[in-house]
């Protein structure tokens, strides 16, 4: 495993990745059109390159001898939606399935966490889907803190999520 930037020409594989990993974590009872129709108009080559090209966002993959297997996302002027965190966000921390348990999600977690002390930010915070037991253990574990809840929307229609938050030290 190699720890490295992203560049434009991975946004078709992250585009893949974040398609696997998205339907992969949250469409455990099937595939409707309504989340069908969300995840392939978000998760495009396009948006990646957008991504890329501003500089409010961090992507760094993680690169086996065949490709992407995982990359964390993290945006800085995103505020959090509870009080008491800052503007910083993993906004993204995706590792392939069939590639958990290789210590790739620490590393990606650690190339945030060392990219939010870089930008001298008192802390990080992220969200994650209130179902997604496996992250909130993860994060858990990891030294983040369940700070509040907020909701993620699509279509209009509203889940729930877990708000986390880690104190950096300088």
């Amino acid at each position: 495993m190699t720890l490295r930037s992203a560049r434009a020409t991975d946004a078709s594989a992250l585009a893949a990745l974040a398609i696997e990993v998205w339907v992969h974590t949250y469409l455990r009872e099937g595939v409707s059109s309504f989340f069908a129709d969300f995840v392939l108009k978000t998760y495009t080559p396009q948006y990646f390159i957008d991504a890329l090209q501003d500089p409010n966002e961090t992507l760094v993959v993680s690169q086996n001898k065949v490709g992407i297997d995982g990359f964390v996302r993290v945006s800085q002027n995103r505020p959090a939606p509870v009080l008491g965190c800052g503007t910083v966000e993993i906004s993204s921390l995706y590792v392939q399935p069939r590639h958990h348990g290789r210590g790739i999600g620490h590393a990606l977690l650690q190339a945030a966490l060392d990219k939010a002390k870089r930008l001298q930010t008192p802390d990080l915070w992220l969200a994650t889907n209130a179902e997604n037991h496996p992250a909130i253990r993860f994060y858990l574990a990891n030294g983040f803190e369940q700070v509040g809840e907020t909701t993620f929307c699509i279509k209009g229609e509203a889940y729930p999520n877990v708000v986390f938050c880690i104190t950096l030290n300088a």
